[in-house]
């Protein structure tokens, strides 16, 4: 487990070579769209928006999921691949289609976030996400390494998604790099890795508090990194079962919103958890830990 601190001397190190390596590592930017003009961003006064991800109704149909996510008043759907099962996003790749996943969603007034490919990668959903009318596609990093071996290997890293960042350009696409223990990507300073040495729009980070604080971090000093490269966000704590959730677990979760609103985040606010209940006992606690996003976002944001 990395510990909170790190010493002056390693942080020197850290920021001298990371600097160093950007000009060389980056990726050239794609062009179509600006960063902070992609489609379901914001613009003017930061406001609170809500997403879902159907993992959490991973029991129910795709279409079931998206209507309870759309009673229970979230603004936007995560799809999420086959993790733990889930067949929503494979259910839309092989009998809805793009046309068919834009017609439910205009059927419950919800917008399309987000696709979670963490299970048959980027590359088998972009063009659905595209003609589905675009979004953010959510994935994993890689191994992970010694921190003495990091930016050679954010380097590699960032050139092998050379050829996702142009399909993403091609299908109007995002792709974010979530954070997780044991990984590539993993820690505060392999966010500070990532987004100096990346130069692309299409590329971002989801970042998952839950691992943050795995790691006895920051989440708030998390955001403040990845700034305007913080293309999803998980209200996600660390605790057991339901207590994951923003509102049932102890963590208060103001000053995450408080964060993001200085950040200028531009995308929806997820709020999370793996090894959900039976959908009956999954909905109350999903509204109520809406209510209290909504609750914080109050306090945070005057």
């Amino acid at each position: 487990m990395t510990s909170v601190r790190v010493s002056c001397d390693r942080r020197t190190f850290l920021s001298k070579t990371f600097g160093g390596l950007a000009a060389a590592s980056a990726v050239p930017a794609l062009g179509r769209r600006a960063r902070g003009a992609a489609p379901g961003e914001q613009d003017g006064p930061w406001k609170l928006r809500l997403s879902a991800s159907t993992i959490n109704f991973a029991s129910l149909p795709v279409e079931q999921a998206c209507a309870k996510i759309a009673e229970l008043g979230f603004d936007a759907v995560d799809v999420w691949s086959a993790h733990a099962g889930c067949p929503h996003l494979d259910d839309v790749l092989e009998r809805l289609g793009p046309q068919g996943l834009k017609k439910l969603l205009a059927e419950h007034n919800l917008k399309l976030y987000s696709f979670s490919v963490y299970r048959g990668g980027f590359r088998k959903y972009v063009e659905l996400l595209g003609k589905s009318g675009g979004g953010v596609a959510v994935r994993g990093s890689a191994g992970p390494c010694p921190p003495e071996e990091m930016p050679t290997r954010m380097r590699r890293f960032l050139e092998a998604l050379k050829p996702d960042l142009e399909l993403a350009e091609e299908h109007d696409a995002y792709l974010a790099i979530e954070n997780h223990g044991h990984a590539l990507l993993d820690s505060l300073d392999s966010l500070k890795a990532l987004t100096d040495m990346n130069r692309n729009p299409r590329l971002g980070i989801a970042l998952a508090p839950y691992h943050v604080q795995g790691q006895k971090q920051s989440v708030e000093e998390a955001i403040k990194i990845c700034g305007k490269q913080l293309f999803f966000f998980y209200a996600w704590q660390r605790s057991r079962g339901t207590g994951q959730l923003p509102g049932i677990g102890p963590t208060d979760c103001t000053p995450w919103i408080a964060a993001l609103a200085e950040a200028g985040y531009k995308w929806y606010v997820n709020p999370f958890m793996h090894h959900e209940p039976k959908p009956d006992e999954m909905s109350p606690l999903l509204a109520k830990s809406a209510d209290y996003l909504r609750q914080c976002y109050a306090k945070a944001v005057k």
